[in-house]
């Protein structure tokens, strides 16, 4: 235990000295514990049609109002939570594929490698958000659909990268210790090559959130999302087809916008500390 809370103390004060990574950890906790704890913070509920449309900010609505009456400001908190389990779940399903792929293409070589790194380079060569598009718009608008359509084609970059680390990784001198001592190649890649690139997958499952909110919120915004669960994309879709452009109700458009930019700079800036931290640990 007291090792563990060394190397995280350790981590922090590393991690400390990049301000911009700092930065983005505050604003991310923020977030997230707005969007966790919507009903402590949302003054209204997010489905009350109770206030008049079109309403600009003020003190009874901070954010004003939509088209139908419904408070901008509950709207885009609850909203946070359809963007941020996409993200989640898109990302998840992503780091799983890539890191399986990329760990039996890296370790296992030879023909298990040629065929694995052939349909990765096939993946990767497709333009990736019109084929989203097309296979949303072909499966049905939704948040599953938004979730399936990214988990198809955004794994195959970081299968590369994760294929790249092992192939260093597997020379090392524990690998052939543990080949010496009877383990077979499915426990050596998940006993102790998986282990040692853990960090990587971590920084780039960061990375994949941010990559999956801006999908989402492209996609909802063209209309494919799902209208009855809100995220900030299908806000700002809302706000396109019911005239807020035409009225001038910025406060319709700039408040889930800044949103979508506020948590997808907070990953980013996570992410790419990461990256740098345990790609510099890796390398020793």
């Amino acid at each position: 235990m007291r090792s563990e809370l060394r190397k995280i103390d350790r981590f922090w004060r590393v991690y400390k000295k990049r301000k911009s990574a700092v930065a983005g950890l505050i604003i991310l906790t923020v977030l997230v514990t707005i969007i966790v704890f919507a009903p402590v913070f949302s003054p209204y509920d997010p489905d009350a049609k109770d206030a008049i449309p079109f309403t600009p900010p003020g003190s009874e609505h901070l954010l004003g109002t939509n088209d139908i009456g419904v408070d901008i400001l509950s709207e885009m908190i609850y909203a946070g939570r359809v963007s941020l389990i996409v993200g989640i779940t898109a990302a998840g399903i992503v780091v799983f594929i890539g890191s399986l792929i990329g760990l039996f293409a890296g370790f296992l070589g030879g023909w298990v490698d040629e065929i694995l790194m052939r349909i990765t380079d096939i993946v990767i060569i497709l333009p990736r958000f019109p084929l989203m598009i097309v296979m949303a718009a072909y499966l049905g608008p939704g948040v599953w659909t938004i979730i399936f359509a990214y988990s198809i084609v955004g794994w195959p970059s970081l299968t590369r990268q994760i294929r790249s680390q092992i192939l260093s990784v597997k020379e090392a001198s524990f690998i052939e210790a543990s080949r010496a001592t009877g383990a077979g190649n499915i426990r050596i890649m998940f006993t102790h090559v998986l282990p040692n690139i853990q960090g990587i997958i971590i920084a780039n499952g960061v990375m994949e959130i941010m990559f999956a909110i801006l999908t989402e919120a492209g996609l909802s915004f063209l209309g494919l999302g799902d209208p009855t669960q809100k995220s900030w994309g299908v806000m700002l879709y809302f706000a396109q087809i019911q005239g807020a452009f035409l009225r001038g109700a910025w406060w319709w458009i700039f408040p889930p916008g800044i949103c979508i930019a506020l948590i997808s700079c907070s990953f980013n800036y996570i992410g790419t500390a990461l990256n740098d931290l345990f790609g510099l640990k890796l390398g020793k």
